[in-house]
């Protein structure tokens, strides 16, 4: 059986939100199938390590640390030329920067509620906007991130579940617009993921993860990163304007007689 269609050698990607967690296990993913990979981050001591671990590794593609405030236009659009200046263009980008806090709704400040709106869904905004020129030069690969949280809510993450929801309505509407320039936009909408932050607030550690158990409600960011490599590959070109929910089994609601 054929596996090449699953491999992106030789393409160029941007993974905002890459020091840590999901996007660091995408980055690196990507660089051991040959992809050139923008990493950053908001501090470049942060994104710096990551970097170094892929250029001083056995991948065949090679990194670049960059520091990048995804709410800030400027510093996104110096992240794009950065990009296209070390390595020539983009074809991927990964929007995967995002946070959020808990907090019921009535506690939720206008400054908080800005800060996560911002964060999350006018990040995405600006980096897609400002790498479209570069995407749509031969057709690129835009990999949204969303939450499950913005599927059906969440309690105490009302600005965090708005923002994801407004990500995957961007998303679909933004697929049908770019399709024509032979671009294809997706979305990923992780459920409970044992990344560090978590590890650190719920003691919950990837390593205690049978990942051959079909029955769990916890994922890895390694089987993040399968995903956004599927998606970033040949093998998804008949997906467009979709979104992947990885949320491990589905809580079902329980019926009782009255």
């Amino acid at each position: 059986m054929s596996t090449a269609q699953f491999g992106v050698d030789g393409e160029t990607a941007i993974v905002t939100g890459s020091s840590s967690g999901i996007g660091r296990a995408i980055a690196r993913r990507f660089a051991e199938d040959g992809v050139d990979v923008v990493v950053c981050s908001r501090e470049q001591e942060n994104v710096d390590p990551v970097a170094e671990e892929i250029n001083e590794g056995d991948s065949p593609g090679r990194a670049l640390a960059v520091e990048c405030d995804v709410t800030d236009r400027e510093a996104v659009e110096a992240l794009v030329e950065a990009t296209v200046e070390e390595f020539g263009g983009l074809d991927v980008l990964v929007n995967n920067a995002g946070a959020s806090f808990m907090a019921a709704f009535d506690d939720v400040s206008p400054n908080g509620w800005q800060t996560i709106v911002d964060i999350n869904l006018h990040g995405t905004y600006h980096c897609t906007h400002a790498a479209a020129a570069h995407l749509k030069d031969g057709g690129g690969t835009v990999i949204n991130f969303a939450s499950v949280a913005g599927q059906r809510g969440s309690p105490l993450m009302s600005p965090y579940g708005a923002a994801k929801a407004a990500v995957i309505n961007l998303t679909t509407t933004l697929s049908n617009e770019w399709a024509h320039d032979g671009v294809r936009v997706n979305c990923i909408a992780p459920g409970f993921v044992a990344t560090p932050g978590v590890e650190s607030q719920m003691g919950v550690s990837a390593e205690n993860i049978d990942r051959e158990a079909v029955a769990r409600r916890i994922g890895t960011v390694e089987e993040i990163a399968d995903i956004a490599q599927f998606l970033a590959s040949p093998a998804s070109s008949y997906i467009v304007g979709e979104t992947i929910t990885a949320g491990g089994v589905p809580q079902i609601s329980e019926e009782y007689e009255v």
